[in-house]
């Protein structure tokens, strides 16, 4: 498989959770602004949701232009990434109309912590197929903020069990801290 169709075949998938995500969200049963209040909860997930789906995005296209192929340990690494991704709406919908319960507070960052994990395997698969004096290794350095969002993830799990709206702080971080621009695979690319 070509490493363009990898990446067609992956924005497809990523327009779909968003797609699904967005279907999740109802209107408010009332026509005034007050009726707002009611499904701001549902908002604001989804726009976490939505900005942890676009970082993703971002980042596996930025990791696929600066690889030059893929194999097939790529290809079930990047499976292995959606798969934990198109559980990110599942765990959107539930969260949303339970903010302060443990559970689906938890849930959102384990599959937050795989989802991950999961890129991170994928990149050094991805390093490991290129090599490690690759342009793309170069690029991704030691992936300090991946390894930190991760150890985040897991210990913001810990944490909802006694307080979930924390841990929904320590995700919005984390998401903050990937939209700080990182342009270690543009500069790269362009040596």
């Amino acid at each position: 498989m070509s490493k363009s169709r990898l990446e067609a075949f992956s924005d497809g998938v990523f327009a779909v959770i968003i797609t699904i995500m967005v279907l999740e969200m109802k209107v408010p049963e009332h026509t005034t602004f007050a009726a707002l209040r009611s499904v701001l909860p549902v908002f604001l997930t989804y726009v976490v949701s939505f900005i942890y789906i676009g970082i993703y995005w971002s980042n596996h296209h930025h990791l696929l232009h600066a690889c030059e192929r893929v194999s097939g340990a790529i290809l079930w690494a990047n499976l292995h990434l959606l798969f934990w991704l198109s559980l990110v709406p599942f765990a959107t919908a539930w969260v949303s109309i339970s903010i302060d319960a443990p559970a689906p507070v938890a849930l959102y960052g384990a599959i937050l912590l795989c989802a991950g994990t999961a890129y991170y395997i994928l990149e050094q698969r991805l390093i490991c197929l290129h090599g490690e004096d690759s342009r793309l290794a170069r690029s991704v350095g030691k992936d300090r903020k991946g390894i930190a969002s991760v150890i985040l993830y897991a210990a913001a799990i810990a944490v909802a069990f006694r307080h979930p709206r924390f841990a929904c702080c320590v995700y919005v971080l984390v998401a903050v801290l990937w939209l700080i621009p990182d342009k270690r695979i543009e500069r790269n690319l362009h040596e």
